[in-house]
């Protein structure tokens, strides 16, 4: 009986374990994603960017 019961509760633990280390997982593959954009974030980003370059041209007095 209490040896049923010891492996039953090292099986739950054991278990449990590999949960957290799955989440673990999850949450290290969310972060690097994180770093890249989706591609129309990064469009948007180089056009802003044009943008800024042609008002900084033209507060200059650079025709462009």
């Amino acid at each position: 009986m209490i040896t049923g019961l010891g492996a039953a509760g090292w099986a739950g633990l054991r278990a449990w374990n590999g949960w957290l280390e799955l989440k673990r997982f999850e949450l290290s593959q969310t972060v690097g994603d994180r770093n890249l954009p989706p591609a129309t974030g990064r469009i948007e980003m180089a056009d802003l960017r044009e943008r800024v370059r042609k008002l900084e041209a033209i507060a200059a007095g650079i025709d462009i």
